[in-house]
């Protein structure tokens, strides 16, 4: 068997003194984003050739917003990921190998072939596997502060911090309102991310929310919250910074709502063509526009970008490589009850 790929080098929190240090994280955001989207990609593919069960969905447009939330965390936090979170997940520690046994369901993965590929996770790693009714995983997260406070393991000024991702549409819903209402009089150390990505579905912003921007409900809740813009790496990277470390200083909790839009349908399934292009206009894809940036401020050349793609699509494939030599999920030799046992055959009859 070959070796696995390996994930990426985690990231080190840089000093605000140092431009050195702070190119470094600008540069490191870049590569998981350019990583993740190069994942959603292969993942697309695999699906064309009938090589991945169920939908495949991608992060295509919030990986900016999503890849500071996971590169800003680190060893202890919690995260809890949804279905546009490539981004974040890697930057946190799932491997791409995993990604790639998951979706293919094959049952070297995590879920061992049960689940659907968005339903994966690691506990230990404090990655948590999504629950699909989305607003429930809030709970999730402040179920896990709770019982480590219970433990005795939130005090003082440096708490581990637990991270739940959201968008538009699900923060409608009840769970989540309970949850962060829960939250918030605990003060709890945990960072709400929402991604606006202006549709849920296919439901526009004007017919899920009424007030002017969702970061004003954090005032409503009790707790600070701020906007940024979601095609802005750097300022995803600002808003979930601060965020984060209000958050571990025990100043409770924290909200970053994202303006961006997915440049993708719901999933692969979903031509969306319901996206106008007057909205498509609005917007523009987060990592061109970095890699942009990073050139024109001399941190990065053409070259530098293009040999970011090239390590991203050779650890890729190499996962893939791999993944497709693993056995598949044989219910005849599992232990999760695939079938009935033969005594409760006789006892029907």
């Amino acid at each position: 068997m070959k070796p696995q790929p390996q994930k990426l080098p985690s990231i080190a929190s840089p000093k605000a003194s140092d431009p050195a240090s702070i190119n470094d994280l600008r540069v490191r955001h870049l590569r998981w984003m350019i990583l993740a989207r190069a994942l959603d990609d292969r993942m697309c593919k695999l699906k064309a050739q009938n090589l991945v069960p169920g939908s495949v969905f991608t992060g295509r447009g919030q990986e900016a917003f999503s890849a500071a939330g996971g590169m800003l965390l680190r060893p202890g936090d919690v995260f809890a990921p949804l279905i546009r979170d490539q981004a974040g997940r890697l930057a946190f520690g799932e491997t791409i190998i995993d990604v790639v046994r998951t979706c293919m369901g094959k049952r070297t993965s995590s879920m061992r072939g049960r689940d659907g590929n968005i339903h994966r996770g690691n506990i230990d790693l404090g990655l948590l596997p999504m629950i699909s009714h989305l607003g429930a995983m809030v709970s999730v997260v402040v179920g896990m502060l709770m019982a480590r406070r219970f433990q005795g393991k939130l005090v003082g000024n440096d708490l581990c911090v637990g991270m739940a991702s959201i968008g538009d549409g699900g923060m409608n819903a009840g769970a989540l309102h309970e949850a962060v209402n829960a939250a918030a009089v605990e003060k709890l150390p945990m960072v709400l991310l929402v991604a606006n990505n202006q549709v849920a579905y296919s439901t526009f912003n004007d017919r899920t929310y009424a007030c002017k921007d969702l970061v004003d409900r954090a005032a409503g809740y009790g707790f600070n919250g701020q906007s940024c813009d979601g095609t802005d790496a750097a300022a995803c990277l600002a808003a979930i910074g601060d965020a984060v470390a209000r958050a571990r200083r025990g100043e409770g909790p924290q909200m970053v709502v994202a303006t961006l839009l997915r440049l993708a349908g719901h999933g692969l399934h979903d031509p969306a063509d319901y996206i106008t292009p007057e909205l498509k206009s609005r917007f523009g894809d987060c990592i061109q526009l970095d890699s942009n940036t990073l050139k024109i401020q001399g941190v990065l050349s053409e070259q530098d970008i293009e040999r970011l793609w090239e390590d991203a699509r050779t650890l890729i494939s190499a996962a893939v490589e791999q993944a497709q030599t693993e056995p598949d999920p044989d219910p005849g030799q599992e232990t999760w009850n695939a079938y009935a046992e033969p005594d409760l055959k006789k006892v029907r009859t």
